[in-house]
């Protein structure tokens, strides 16, 4: 269900696709896999925000991707990558990874716990402009910079510490407790979509559940607080 305000619209968390295979459990915001609805086929240069958990010892083996700009954000637990173009790490609460295909890249992704869940967005932007080189970083934004406030973590021009995205995108992201309010003025002939990670926020005062996310399109005034606490993020999108 999609419900319709003054100046956005609202994707239900229930609306959302959903494969199970064992080891992952996801959710699709866009159109992914055998989820195909015409009405959720991206918005503007987002493409894909998928919520995976991943059992202990379990990921994807190693695939292949082009001209796509791939954020992996973890929500709990750790990812360990490894790419074609001979990158290991490993990515945690807190960290911004963006892998640029560009004209071709391989990379695996696993829980390397034994014990632990693994959860995660996974978040595919189109690129500006196709057949890059490909290309990896990985930036860590410790909770303080990103409590009560929006902590800007992707960035076309890669400022302020953020990493570098092949697009007119940037992307914030913000831990809210009780009692804490944010604001954020989307421009005119600008765009934007908020994703509720976890807990629960209230925008303008809607109230938004993790999974849910809202499309906005054009000026708007945002107000973003909440009651048991919540994590977000925000993309202002050309």
């Amino acid at each position: 269900m999609s419900q319709n305000t003054i100046n956005h619209l609202i994707h239900d968390r229930n609306a959302r696709g959903h494969a199970q295979i064992g080891w992952l459990d996801s959710y699709h915001t866009f159109s992914f896999g055998s989820f195909y609805d015409p009405n959720r086929m991206g918005f503007r240069a987002l493409r894909v925000i998928n919520e995976d958990r991943i059992a202990p010892g379990a990921g994807f083996p190693t695939h292949s991707h082009r001209d796509m700009e791939i954020l992996t954000y973890v929500l709990e637990g750790a990812v360990e990558h490894k790419d074609s173009l001979g990158t290991g790490s490993v990515i945690r609460p807190g960290d911004a990874q963006i892998m640029s295909a560009g004209t071709g890249i391989a990379h695996s992704e696993f829980n390397p716990s034994a014990t632990e869940p693994l959860h995660l967005l996974q978040i595919w932007i189109l690129p500006d402009q196709q057949r890059l080189a490909p290309r990896y970083e990985q930036k860590a934004f410790p909770l303080e910079e990103k409590r009560g406030k929006l902590r800007l973590i992707a960035a076309k021009d890669g400022r302020d510490g953020a990493v570098t995205i092949h697009q007119d995108v940037d992307l914030y992201t913000s831990v809210l407790d009780d009692g804490d309010v944010i604001s954020y003025h989307v421009q005119p002939h600008r765009y934007a979509w908020l994703q509720i990670a976890q807990g629960i926020a209230i925008l303008n005062g809607e109230e938004l559940r993790a999974g849910d996310g809202v499309q906005i399109s054009g000026e708007e005034q945002l107000e973003i607080s909440t009651n048991i606490g919540t994590e977000i993020l925000l993309f202002d999108l050309g």
